[in-house]
């Protein structure tokens, strides 16, 4: 009996490395396609005056939609920085979810807003709308107080209002630099495939905030925050930006991503009640619009950044990435018939199976994976060669790609001018995966059996407001 189980411990650990091995490969694949990607791109738009192309073309205007939930610490510097944004035409939303601070007082009292009379231009569901406010010292502005119905019902309730042919929607802990708009409009004027695209975020904590804007660009002193800017240089540099290549996006970041406001409103808006309204929504605008028509494009553009705040607490942290992961399991179990489906092309045959196969089951293989290799290192089941296998595998790759994800930063948009906020990267780079990545698994594991047994709302996200460092 004992050599039996001794013979399944064995087995799975094998299957554990493959596991490994295939992601690691996976990753090291999407760097190439990202290098190759962002290469492209920034050859393409090195000679581009934007502001002239949009002057000559025929350009669509855009409403700036803000979901609003007890902000009252970031949003002035939020809607400031929206005001001042470069675009011949586009208005903001503010959506106020039924917010139980002083965020709508600090609206009136920073931007004059008074009560108007306003009908909806579409009739998305959403919860009751109170009261519309506008601005006369800024009319493009609109502020919108309802009762609260969660992100996605907010969204909706702006699109109901918002005028405009496109939508972007931005969270009301971000900033965006003066020219993302120029940005990320252009996929939508020189392909009539596009539907939607996402844009890079950045993590704001720790530099310096003037005027609504990022003056100067600097890590944060908290270690828990380096490590996460690691993450999102990886996420977008390379995640997303090699899932664009063969065109099978499956999220763009709730923070900061733009629509035709008629594909929205084709498909109903935002799910109610939806985990990861951001990922939910992508999902379904593929299934939803490759049927009609193939050439569907959802793409995602490296250069407009958007800036946001994010967790500096283990608590705030673990209940962001558990609710991450609530909402990947949400969009796939609900759109699950894309799964090796080809007539969703590559989407459908390599894109939703590594969403299912590494995002939605990974954090099983890996906690498991972590759980039995320790056992079998007590029962002095394996071989140092294989030891060292399974840490090159599980740990050093890692590193490697970490390292990798850094190194394109610097290449590509050197973000980070200081030499000691870069060897700080680094650094992050290669520490993260001794015990903070392995954190962040077992967290997705822990979502995982939450999900299953039905504990499925939104986590706590606790929020300071964008430091003004000297």
């Amino acid at each position: 009996m004992f050599d039996t189980i001794k013979h399944i411990i064995l087995a799975y650990n094998y299957i554990v490395l493959t596991y490994f091995l295939i992601i690691c490969t996976i990753y090291f694949i999407l760097n190439i396609l990202s290098f190759r990607n962002i290469l492209r791109y920034n050859k393409k738009v090195h000679f581009v005056d934007l502001n002239r192309i949009f002057r000559l073309k025929n350009y669509k205007p855009i409403s700036i939609i803000v979901p609003t939930y007890n902000e009252e610490h970031g949003i002035v510097e939020s809607v400031k920085s929206l005001l001042q944004l470069e675009y011949p035409d586009f208005q903001v939303v503010v959506v106020n979810d039924g917010s139980t601070d002083k965020t709508l007082d600090v609206l009136f009292k920073n931007f004059g807003i008074r009560q108007v009379s306003f009908s909806p231009f579409y009739k998305l569901f959403s919860k009751p709308i109170i009261s519309i406010y506008m601005s006369h010292e800024f009319p493009n502005l609109i502020v919108i107080d309802k009762e609260n119905g969660g992100k996605a019902d907010a969204i909706n309730a702006g699109i109901n209002i918002a005028s405009n042919p496109l939508i972007a929607v931005v969270d009301a802990d971000s900033l965006l630099e003066r020219d993302c708009l120029l940005k990320i409009a252009r996929p939508f004027m020189e392909d009539d495939n596009v539907v939607a695209v996402g844009g890079t975020i950045r993590i704001a904590n720790g530099c310096v905030i003037k005027h609504g804007h990022v003056a100067k660009v600097y890590l944060s002193n908290s270690w828990i925050v380096r490590f996460q800017v690691v993450e999102y240089l990886r996420a977008f540099l390379f995640g997303r930006n090699g899932f664009d290549a063969i065109n099978s996006i499956l999220i763009v970041s709730g923070a900061f991503s733009c629509f035709l406001r008629d594909a929205l409103v084709k498909i109903g808006g935002y799910k109610q009640g939806s985990v990861g309204e951001d990922m939910e929504i992508i999902v379904r605008m593929h299934e939803e619009f490759r049927r009609d028509n193939p050439k569907t494009k959802i793409t995602f553009i490296p250069d407009p950044v958007c800036w946001t705040e994010v967790p500096e607490t283990i608590k705030t942290l673990k209940s962001q990435r558990i609710r991450w992961q609530k909402g990947t399991i949400d969009g796939i179990r609900l759109h699950k018939k894309m799964f090796l489906n080809p007539h969703y092309g590559f989407l459908g045959l390599i894109g939703f199976p590594y969403y299912t196969l590494f995002e939605l089951f990974g954090p099983l293989v890996e906690v498991s994976g972590y759980f039995v290799f320790i056992i079998s290192i007590f029962l002095h089941l394996f071989s140092p060669l294989f030891v060292i296998a399974f840490l090159m595998a599980a740990i050093l790759y890692g590193i490697v790609l970490s390292v990798f994800a850094v190194i394109l930063e610097e290449i590509s948009f050197k973000r980070y001018s200081k030499i000691s906020d870069l060897i700080i990267l680094f650094a992050a780079a290669f520490l993260e995966n001794f015990g903070y990545r392995q954190l962040v698994s077992w967290w997705r594991f822990v979502a995982i059996v939450e999900y299953i047994s039905g504990k499925r709302q939104w986590g706590y996200m606790e929020k300071k407001g964008f430091t003004k460092r000297n």
